[in-house]
């Protein structure tokens, strides 16, 4: 490997196009830290924002309207205001009111760490687009469908756990499969709270290389592979749960 190294130690010499994250043992690592903390971010965000969709979609008809009303607050929160207000919020405004605790060397440390505070906002914010992505889904479902769950002797919960859920999840993939798309390049965000992911290191890296180019070229490229495999995934799900006639 240290010829690969080299070729590029050569490149920077001779163009000055200055390559760092593959030469430069500290950058490849940092950058390597920072992909894979923007890949933990991204899976967490996803299954948190899914699991808060299908539980608010459920409450949404919920018999109680102070639940329902509580729902549709919830979504016009997180859906009308910008993602970066919420991080600012949750970690600044929230962060600061909650106690602190001592760690193991006695010092006081906040309850969430910045990451934290990341994957909630950005899950909350996720979240309240996939509560009416599965409401939609839910509402395609033939009525039909349903009454049949009951007569069967489904109550309302077992229902949508078995009958109603499967089915709106087939119809509303195209819709959720935007979304996540769009939450992955969301975590972009996290950068303003100092969490290290790709962008917050590569502003390291280029501050101390002053190879902004490069890195932005990079970043461009990164982006586009990880949502690249996240479309490619989803699209492998959408045809493995293809059901003709249902919503595919």
């Amino acid at each position: 490997m240290e010829g690969f190294y080299d070729w590029f130690r050569w490149l920077y010499d001779a163009t000055g196009i200055n390559l760092t994250i593959i030469y430069d043992a500290f950058d490849r690592k940092r950058m390597i830290s920072g992909f894979w903390m923007t890949v933990r971010l991204c899976l967490i965000c996803i299954a948190l924002s899914v699991a808060i969709g299908v539980v608010g979609a459920w409450l949404q008809g919920s018999r109680l309207k102070w639940t329902r009303r509580g729902v549709q607050t919830f979504i016009a929160l997180f859906r009308d205001t910008p993602p970066l207000v919420q991080i600012y919020f949750f970690y600044f405004g929230l962060g600061a009111l909650l106690p602190r605790v001592e760690n193991a060397y006695g010092i006081p440390e906040p309850v969430l760490t910045n990451v934290q505070w990341a994957v909630l906002s950005l899950s909350l914010f996720a979240g309240a687009f996939n509560v009416e992505i599965f409401r939609s889904g839910i509402e395609a479902v033939p009525k039909a469908t349903v009454e049949a769950a009951e007569a069967l002797g489904y109550s309302r919960l077992r229902a949508y756990i078995h009958v109603v859920l499967p089915l709106a999840f087939r119809i509303c993939l195209p819709a959720l499969n935007n979304n996540i798309v769009n939450l992955v390049k969301t975590t972009t965000l996290a950068y303003a709270i100092a969490v290290p992911e790709m962008l917050y290191v590569a502003k390291q890296i280029w501050s101390d290389a002053t190879n902004v180019p490069e890195m932005m070229v990079f970043l461009l490229l990164a982006y586009v592979f990880l949502v690249g495999w996240v479309v490619w995934v989803m699209g492998r799900i959408e045809r493995a749960l293809k059901v003709p006639g249902i919503g595919l």
